[in-house]
């Protein structure tokens, strides 16, 4: 039988996550804006599954249910996202009460029950109407994103503890301008930077502005990942430093030192960068971290068959990129095929410790989670999902570890709370610790939700 996790501070923030397109459904209810998302998934062959997010869980109109559930768990707090078009359906200008009233019904339905609401203002739906402007390729696009975090916080900053602006800003970045394998499915490579650029101007402005309107505790939700040279060759090591620099100190270092990591970077954005700058670089109460797996890196030269013309040695190179990821092997592979690689966590939180040192402010993990299609058994219903009970109870560990050697974490929320639309994999991937039947909408508890509940209780 496996040992209890180890004994957090009394004070630890246990909670859960979700974004809005995931789970919401209702894309019309109410006066709703389409986002990039919405015509994304409209493309033929850009989801995986041929599926969209019309429905995912309902949860627009489930939300006292689901809520329910994470009372039942005992967690501390919920991370959620706003929908951008929900509440602003052109994206600026008016403004739709009856999206706003969604989320003052939601946050007081959270509070009721002892809940801390922490929403995130932008969770990758870009309402379609800034998007076919030119979305983050735009400057107006960070100022419009400002105005919306004004209205967002004249709502609910009374009720609210805790702020995110932005959710993984290299994802929407490297996926959505740069590869075209998420929404709006540009192919840009690296004229996809300014994207970058406005994100973080975006956080800037959203931190302005929600300081303004009395927000309090506001940080951002950034991915990070440990980056593993293919090989111990000069080529595999610069390629996984272009990479690192890429996916990991390209938005940490504004947002924490009020500089890109190398003059080049900077060189390549639009705007008054160095003005732009200061204010992206406002202090934060807060950092949070999403980390799912280590990165392995190789470069093309070192990994591309001369005869053929095709990548080997498990390495993918991209065409036009002068990197590629490889498989890391030796480890368990959750559904989606990610290496289960714990310690990763402990690595990246002491990397990030050493890097910024005094500048890294107190540290959430905002996002830790795997996808196992474990489904209820016919005949008692019970859904034994081990695999992820042991994923987290590792990743827990990994982190306590980290704390040991003084990485300041305050919090753990895992990802999902619920199965959901899992974006360009459609409904393929399975992230909740609550499973979620999509033809009847029925929410069934798996082990995993049983197990961290007992966690949480220990931790009290």
């Amino acid at each position: 039988m496996t040992a209890p996790v180890p004994e957090f501070p009394a004070d630890f923030l246990w909670g859960v996550s979700s974004s809005a397109f995931q789970i919401e459904g209702s894309p019309t209810a109410d006066g709703r804006g389409p986002s990039s998302w919405d015509a994304f998934t409209r493309e033929p062959g850009r989801i995986k599954d041929g599926s969209h997010a019309d429905v995912a869980t309902d949860h627009y109109r489930r939300y006292r249910e689901d809520v329910a559930l994470m009372a039942g768990l005992g967690v501390g707090a919920y991370r959620f996202s706003v929908s951008w078009s929900r509440v602003l359906p052109e994206g600026h200008g008016r403004v739709n009460r009856a999206g706003l009233d969604f989320y003052d019904r939601l946050v007081d339905e959270l509070c009721a029950r002892g809940i801390a609401p922490v929403p995130t203002l932008f969770h990758w739906d870009t309402p379609l109407a800034l998007e076919e402007e030119g979305g983050w390729l735009r400057r107006d696009t960070a100022e419009r994103f400002a105005a919306y975090a004004s209205v967002v916080a004249d709502r609910l900053a009374d009720r609210v503890p805790m702020w995110i602006t932005i959710n993984e800003p290299a994802e929407v970045t490297l996926l959505g301008y740069g590869l075209g394998e998420h929404a709006p499915g540009r192919q840009l490579f690296f004229d996809a930077l300014p994207a970058a650029h406005h994100q973080l101007l975006a956080h800037g402005l959203g931190v302005q502005a929600l300081r303004a309107a009395g927000a309090r505790e506001i940080g951002i939700a950034a991915s990070h990942s440990p980056v593993w040279a293919a090989s111990g060759t000069e080529a595999d090591r610069e390629a996984a430093e272009l990479y690192d620099t890429l996916t990991n100190r390209l938005f940490a270092d504004p947002i924490l030192t009020g500089a890109y990591p190398d003059e080049a970077f900077a060189s390549l954005m639009p705007g008054p960068v160095a003005e732009d700058l200061k204010t992206i670089s406002a202090p934060l109460d807060w950092y949070g971290v999403n980390y799912y797996n280590p990165m392995l890196v190789g470069a093309p030269q070192e990994h591309t068959s001369a005869a053929t013309g095709t990548a080997y040695a498990g390495i993918d190179i991209p065409p036009g990129l002068p990197f590629g990821i490889g498989q890391i092997e030796g480890y368990e592979r959750t559904d989606f095929g990610w290496p289960v690689v714990p310690d990763g966590l402990r690595e990246l939180l002491v990397a990030l410790e050493k890097r910024y040192g005094d500048r890294l402010p107190p540290l959430y993990i905002t996002e830790n989670g795997c996808s196992y299609g474990d489904g209820p058994d016919p005949a008692t219903g019970r859904i034994a999902d081990a695999r992820r009970i042991a994923y987290h109870d590792g990743h827990l560990r990994a982190l306590h570890r980290a704390m040991g050697q003084g990485v300041d974490v305050r919090g753990y929320f895992i990802w999902s709370v619920l199965d959901n639309f899992e974006w360009a994999e459609g409904h393929r991937q399975r992230f909740g610790l609550v499973h979620v039947d999509y033809e009847t909408l029925d929410r069934t508890p798996k082990d995993s939700y049983a197990w961290y509940r007992a966690v949480i209780e220990r931790g009290r």
